[in-house]
């Protein structure tokens, strides 16, 4: 196993050498908890020659700056490896010091003036702006927004693992619910019994029984998730669906779920885009005839170029094409081994904390930043509807069991343990795990969240709660996530290998090497997705790569409840479903740069 925190600084390589070695056989220490292991069979690798192609310079140095892949000629092949080595790459350049080319002055390329973050949605319109990056500014994060589903409406999972979109009422509309009998009768308030079973009653008091819930078919959900409308009721909230039912889910999970770190830290969020993406919006805003997807081809940037040129604007890095990049951050202050961090000077909201079930809107503050997290999303050769992939910080969060394939071709099982120092969890935690705590319903102040409604189980005090990552690869622990692999095994085993690969050329002391990639995903063709692959028993669906796949700080609670497969849960395509520009949640809304 690598340890992925101790560094030799100020100390002799012999003792750095001989604490790896105590690692390596005592396992797990309370400094570094993540491990990946080492013996993982290499199916998907980095040759040094390419490997020193991506850098600038043409070698391999400790920070050095990495070019992005060139998306234009991505082969776009029947293989996963192409694909995680252009995610790999595309998030070496992203962390990579910004040089003169993209403006420089310190700082990363993804905060360079190439780089401009998106707004969050004006409270009247709806609307999102371009905010450019720029030397000495420092920038404002903000809390996450609730995850949106393909019509930009919250996504909410219920107990069984169905993700569904959440609408709000008209201001008059009273919630019906189906009766036992088969009518629609208005229900008034809600509650549970102690084992946890829904009491409704009506108008008059008087106890419903409701119909037995039908499950809606899978078909209904390849398009898009069913959608439900919530309800707030005394004794709590009840979300229910067009035919009546009541859905089983937690109140509020919805609505802007609050994840705090272990430090105490609130989690902060930016999304930001190139200037492709940001040129290539403006340039839609201004034809008549919309373009409709992306630009994939020389021949579907060439038009962006020359429509930037002709505005006075430059592209230092065009074959990268489009770029969307959200990333997740937390106060420095208070982490274990802050130097493995990438940080960032930032200004973020701040509360009055005295109320443990409500934190207040105070002001804001000037601090330290490390990141966490981070989505890294493109327009490639063939793929339209984008590569979608995410990376995680070593010490984030814990991993569920997981399997893969060692060099001797022997299937090996990684257990899951909470033992060691993490971000986004206990020491020794038994869970329960991915509970929401605390949520923003009630923006912008922060309340702590009541998971029932009561007086079954009291309001939850705002505390860090304990995050797990169910799909440990972005894979099920049942079922193959693509065609190219023959099993959840295999395709770890590629991501593994591949984080092994570059980590050996990698240099130990560069910043980037305490992240990983968890996984990446795209669709068999470059469609519209429908559903994730490989479900047990069923080759069905075209979401591919790693189609099982969440990031511990974005979608910590919309993960799937366990490591089994999930047809209609757990991946970033589920929600972004088209190959169109609304592929990106934001495109729709943002507003041109002139």
């Amino acid at each position: 196993m690598n340890a992925y925190a101790l560094r030799p600084s100020g100390c002799s390589r012999f003792i750095f050498f001989f604490l790896l070695f105590v690692l390596s056989v005592v396992g797990t220490s309370s400094v570094s908890a993540q491990t990946i292991p080492s013996d993982a069979k290499a199916t998907c690798t980095v040759t040094a020659a390419q490997f020193a192609s991506w850098f600038q310079s043409g070698s391999v140095a400790v920070n050095g700056v990495v070019n992005p892949a060139n998306s234009v000629t991505f082969s776009n092949p029947p293989a996963n490896c192409p694909f995680y080595q252009w995610s790999k790459q595309m998030f070496l350049w992203l962390t990579s010091p910004s040089p003169a080319l993209y403006g420089g002055g310190g700082g990363r390329i993804m905060d360079s003036p190439s780089f401009y973050d998106v707004s969050p949605p004006d409270l009247t319109t709806g609307n999102r702006t371009f905010i450019p990056h720029q030397r000495g500014v420092l920038r404002n994060l903000a809390l996450r927004a609730a995850q949106v589903g393909p019509s930009g409406l919250p996504v909410i999972v219920d107990t069984a693992g169905r993700v569904f979109e959440v609408a709000k009422p008209a201001p008059e509309e009273k919630p019906m619910v189906r009766s036992v009998s088969g009518r629609l009768v208005p229900l008034a308030s809600i509650s549970r019994t102690i084992d946890q079973k829904f009491v409704l009653q009506d108008t008059a008091g008087k106890p419903i029984i409701a119909a037995q819930r039908v499950t809606p078919i899978a078909k209904a959900q390849v398009t898009k998730p069913v959608q439900l409308k919530k309800f707030i009721l005394p004794g709590g909230i009840v979300f229910i669906d067009p035919s009546g039912n009541i859905i089983d889910a937690e109140q509020g999970q919805a609505d802007d779920g609050v994840l705090l770190a272990q430090n105490g830290s609130l989690v902060y969020y930016v999304t930001m885009v190139n200037d492709v993406y940001a040129y290539f919006t403006t340039m839609v805003a201004h034809q008549t005839t919309k373009t409709t997807q992306f630009p994939t081809t020389q021949a579907t940037l060439n038009p962006v170029v020359s429509f930037a040129s002709a505005h006075g604007k430059t592209f230092p890095d065009p074959t990268a094409l489009a770029i969307e990049v959200k990333s997740s951050w937390v106060e420095a202050a208070g982490l274990p081994n802050i130097g493995s961090y990438i940080t960032m000077q930032a200004v973020i909201p701040t509360y009055n904390t005295s109320n443990p079930l409500k934190w207040t809107l105070t002001g804001q503050k000037t601090t330290t930043l490390a990141l966490v997290g981070m989505h890294v999303v493109g327009s490639a050769n063939g793929h339209p509807e984008m590569i979608w992939a995410t990376f995680e910080h070593f010490g984030n969060s814990p991993n569920a069991t997981y399997q893969y394939i060692n060099t001797s071709g022997q299937l090996k099982t990684v257990t899951q343990s909470t033992a060691g120092s993490w971000v986004f969890a206990k020491s020794g935690s038994t869970g329960p795990f991915n509970k929401m705590h605390a949520d923003y319903f009630n923006a912008p102040d922060i309340e702590g969240h009541t998971p029932t409604p009561p007086p079954t189980l009291p309001q939850i005090q705002i505390t860090p709660s304990d995050t797990l990552r169910t799909m440990a690869w972005g894979s099920s622990f049942n079922a193959a996530p693509s065609p190219l692999v023959s099993s959840a095994a295999a395709a770890n085993t590629e991501l593994i290998s591949i984080h092994n690969s570059i980590s050996s050329k990698l240099p130990a002391a560069d910043i980037r090497s305490n992240y990983f990639m968890v996984g990446s995903t795209w669709t068999i063709g470059g469609v519209g997705s429908t559903t994730s692959f490989g479900s047990p028993g069923n080759t069905g669906g075209n979401e591919v790569g790693t189609s099982q796949l969440n990031n511990t700080t974005m979608e910590t609670y919309q993960q799937n409840p366990t490591t089994n497969f999930n047809a209609n849960g757990g991946n970033c395509l589920l929600c972004h479903r088209t190959n169109t520009t609304s592929v990106s949640h934001d495109f729709p809304a943002l507003q041109p740069l002139f």
